[in-house]
């Protein structure tokens, strides 16, 4: 599988990855990640895009093999790559707010730090 993410307004750095995937995708509306506190902390994640009318996708997770974790589960998005904000805030997807950020994909170690299924907001 590849992700390739030109530079945008989500994702300025871009890139081009590959891996290889075991399972086919399935939604994914928030992910786990450990990388401020040792519990981990939750967030929303979803896709973004490069349509103006349209910017969020759904967000899918893979599981695939990682030279580092074994198996591990890739989080990816849409052609702009994923975007991420708190569990907790209720405030539109937008590449202006502070708390939230952009990020080609996004590897968890487990398939418990993903609550599996589609986002509930589909706005901007």
């Amino acid at each position: 599988m590849l992700v390739l993410i030109e530079a945008n307004e989500n994702c300025p750095e871009g890139g081009s990855w590959r891996f290889n995937a075991i399972e086919p995708s399935r939604p994914v509306a928030r992910i786990r990640l450990y990388e401020r506190l040792s519990q981990g902390e939750w967030f929303q994640v979803i896709g973004w895009t490069g349509r103006p009318d349209q910017p969020i996708c759904p967000a899918v997770a893979q599981k695939i093999d990682d030279s580092g974790l074994g198996v591990a589960y890739l989080v990816t998005g849409g052609d702009c790559g994923v975007r991420l904000k708190p569990a907790d805030d209720p405030e539109p997807w937008s590449t202006e707010d502070r708390r939230q950020w952009g990020a080609p994909y996004v590897v968890v170690a487990s398939s418990k730090d993903l609550i599996t299924g589609p986002h509930k907001e589909e706005r901007t």
